[in-house]
C-alpha cells in the first residue's frame, strides 16, 4: 500500500481570507485534518479552516501550553504516533497551524518525528502574523537597507536585542507588556513602537503608539518597533 503524505498547512494569523489557494486545495484533498487543541477548546487554527472541514475526519492533537520539555516531548510523540498510523494506512494528513509554520511552530518537532520514521512531509507556507500586523498599521516592516529582527519578547536577552540596530518584531507578548514598554521608554523608543493584538481575528486591536495601550495583552499579540 502506498503511504500517505503529511502536509503542514499554514493557515495565516486569523482571517480566513488570508488562506492561500494551495492551503485550501490541500485541505480539500486531505483524508484527515489534524488540528492542535489546548484544554479541549477549539483552537484558532481550527476555526480559521472550519468552513473547509465538512465531512472530514478530524484528528485532535494535544498542544499543552507549557515550557516543560518532558510534557511537550510526550505530546509531540503522541501526535506523531497518531499521524503515522494514518500515513501507514495510505491516508493523507493535513496538520493546520496558525500563521506560518516556519516561525515558532510546534509542528516542526512533529514533522521531524514523522520524517524520522520514513514518511514523506511537505510544508505549505502562509501569511505570518507580523506581516498582517504591519498591514493593519499601514507601515512597512523594513525599507532600503534596514534590518528586520524577529524574536520572542520573553527572551532573557531582550535588553541586548533592543540595543541592536534594526526594526524589531517582538512576538509572544502575553504578560510582558509592562516591562517591555519600560525597556523601550528607557531607550527613547516608546513612540516608535506599535501593538497589534489578535490580528485578523474578531478581537483584533491595533494601537499605533504602544504608550496608549492597556496594561494587559493576550499571548497572540506582537509589538513592532521601527527605528524611524
Amino acid at each position: 500500500m502506498e503511504q500517505g503524505i503529511l502536509y503542514g498547512v499554514s493557515v495565516g494569523p486569523g482571517d480566513p481570507e488570508l488562506l492561500t489557494l494551495k492551503a485550501v486545495r490541500i485541505l480539500g484533498e486531505a483524508d484527515v485534518v489534524a488540528v492542535p487543541s489546548s484544554g479541549g477548546e477549539q483552537g484558532v487554527a481550527h476555526r480559521i479552516v472550519e468552513r473547509y472541514l465538512a465531512g472530514k475526519e478530524l484528528l485532535e492533537c494535544p498542544t499543552p501550553m507549557t515550557h516543560d520539555e518532558e510534557t511537550l516531548r510526550e505530546a509531540h510523540e503522541a501526535t506523531a504516533d497518531a499521524i503515522c498510523a494514518h500515513l501507514a494506512a495510505g491516508r493523507t494528513v493535513a496538520y493546520v497551524c496558525l500563521g506560518d509554520i516556519s516561525i515558532y511552530s510546534s509542528y516542526s518537532y512533529i514533522q521531524d518525528l514523522v520524517r524520522a520514521r520514513g514518511f514523506e512531509t511537505e510544508i505549505v507556507p502562509g501569511v505570518p502574523s507580523f506581516c498582517a500586523a504591519a498591514a493593519a498599521l499601514s507601515v512597512p516592516l523594513c525599507q532600503a537597507e534596514e534590518r528586520l529582527i524577529i524574536a520572542p519578547s520573553s527572551g532573557k536577552d531582550l535588553d541586548e536585542l533592543l540595543d541592536m540596530p534594526g526594526n524589531k518584531v517582538l512576538m509572544k507578548l502575553g504578560r510582558g507588556l509592562g516591562s517591555l514598554r519600560q525597556s523601550l521608554a528607557n531607550r527613547g523608543l516608546a513612540d516608535h513602537a506599535s501593538l497589534v493584538e489578535q490580528v485578523g481575528m474578531p478581537g483584533e486591536r491595533v494601537t499605533a503608539r504602544l504608550a496608549d495601550a492597556d496594561e494587559g495583552a493576550s499571548y497572540l499579540s506582537l509589538v513592532i518597533v521601527r527605528e524611524r
